[in-house]
């Protein structure tokens, strides 16, 4: 039951995160003044974006660790 809660909450918070990227990188490109802020704007997001990822990455992991927890790595 946690498990399937824990799936739809974490798929919810991803696809809101991946949304607001989109809606970043919009603003960025479409209503900065100058190619300097345009520049700024675009370094911010790429770092945003490798945090998503490894967040992404490692709550993965996590849920398979979790699969595998104390049965000598063989799945339930």
């Amino acid at each position: 039951m946690f498990g399937k809660v824990k799936k739809v909450f974490f798929t919810g918070v991803f696809g809101v995160l991946y949304i607001s990227f989109i809606a970043q990188l919009v603003y960025v490109l479409g209503f900065m003044a100058t190619f300097e802020q345009t520049l700024m704007g675009l370094a911010g997001l790429s770092l945003e974006w490798l945090v998503l990822i490894a967040a992404r990455y490692l709550s993965k992991r996590s849920s398979n660790s979790a699969q595998y927890n104390n049965f000598n790595n063989r799945r339930r």
